[in-house]
């Protein structure tokens, strides 16, 4: 990605073991209009003043009641190889790793989570654009969130601000699914297209151009402690995507 989004060049390898996705929302469809940046984290059912992040400031994808614990029901029946069409190919690692999943937690809904990833996608792009970090801090783990928040600082030292509007999110797809030690990573790749742009102090463009559509390609991994209290999936990494 171009310097001016300099947020998908940047990879963080420190899994935090607690985990959120919304990035997805994490993780909303586009249209193709520009509109105000979506707030993924209306998924949720209820709200627990007990729980953190209740007061509306919290970086979730929702798991279909996932919000409470309970053992894993015995499955009735072997589950259907098709269990995951329009997410996965039957029998492939990513449907593997969704089984895995779904094991821990039987209402598990992957397409509701690729929605949710669609959503912190923009949510958090739009907010890296605009040096938003209250946002961003509700949305990131924290080492995630340095690395996003040492970025904005460079550009705000050289007096560069930073334009980035949504046209549409083409495609959102699962890459990677895999669980170790309880927690769950998930790998999304987006493909986008955006109007972006960086602006010098007077104002000049000095990269990017604010009339020229480009095709971007990103790899995103959430990651959840699975059987957790705490529905949220956290962003972990982010890769310019091939």
């Amino acid at each position: 990605m171009q310097d001016s989004f300099d947020v998908t060049t940047i990879v963080f390898l420190a899994l935090a073991v607690f985990v959120i996705w919304r990035l997805r929302s994490v993780l909303g469809q586009k249209t193709g209009h520009e509109r105000p940046p979506i707030d993924p984290f209306t998924r949720r059912e209820t709200a627990d003043p007990a729980r953190p992040g209740a007061n509306g400031a919290d970086n979730v994808v929702r798991l279909p009641s996932a919000g409470i614990d309970r053992p894993a029901a015995p499955p009735a029946s072997t589950p259907p190889a098709d269990r995951w069409a329009g997410v996965a190919e039957p029998n492939s690692a990513v449907a593997r790793g969704l089984d895995e999943i779904a094991k821990a937690e039987p209402d598990f809904d992957a397409r509701g989570f690729v929605e949710g990833a669609k959503a912190a996608y923009e949510m958090i792009v739009t907010a890296f654009a605009q040096g938003d970090r209250e946002t961003l801090k509700n949305l990131l783990s924290r080492d995630v969130f340095d690395g996003f928040e040492r970025a904005i600082a460079d550009r705000e030292s050289r007096g560069e601000k930073a334009e980035t509007t949504f046209v549409s999110i083409d495609k959102a797809e699962l890459v990677s699914v895999e669980t170790r030690n309880r927690v769950a990573q998930v790998s999304v790749r987006f493909l986008s297209k955006l109007i972006t742009a960086t602006r010098d102090a007077s104002g000049k463009v000095i990269d990017g151009n604010p009339e020229t559509v480009v095709d971007v390609t990103d790899v995103w991994t959430f990651a959840r402690t699975l059987g957790s209290r705490d529905p949220n999936w956290q962003l972990v990494a982010t890769e310019a995507g091939q």
